[in-house]
């Protein structure tokens, strides 16, 4: 059976692992936050300050800011934009994150 890899002559990416939520995730050299997460199937990972609604990535290239997460302790990382390094912790992200670095 063909897959698009064996198309290119593609070969697997390195794999590393990162954490979410306390749960280990494989992430790929080169994936961003939110590439990791979907391929978890993990579709939301922040709530709205106001009412506490599910957001993840909505528009995938920066722009909005629904994929926010916090990475190593930083709240209001863009998921969609920061790419995943070996040994992250990653947290949903509640709210603002933290009141002096709303957005």
């Amino acid at each position: 059976m063909r897959s698009p890899r064996s198309l290119v002559g593609g070969t697997p990416a390195a794999v590393y692992p990162i954490a979410f939520d306390g749960r280990e995730l494989a992430a790929q050299s080169g994936q961003s936050i939110a590439a990791v997460l979907w391929g978890a199937g993990i579709l939301a990972w922040r709530s709205t300050r106001e009412g506490g609604a599910p957001r993840g990535a909505f528009c995938g290239i920066g722009s909005c800011y629904d994929c926010l997460v916090t990475v190593n302790g930083t709240p209001n990382q863009r998921a969609c934009l920061v790419p995943a390094r070996p040994g992250d912790t990653v947290t949903t992200q509640e709210g603002t994150g933290r009141a002096d670095l709303a957005v």
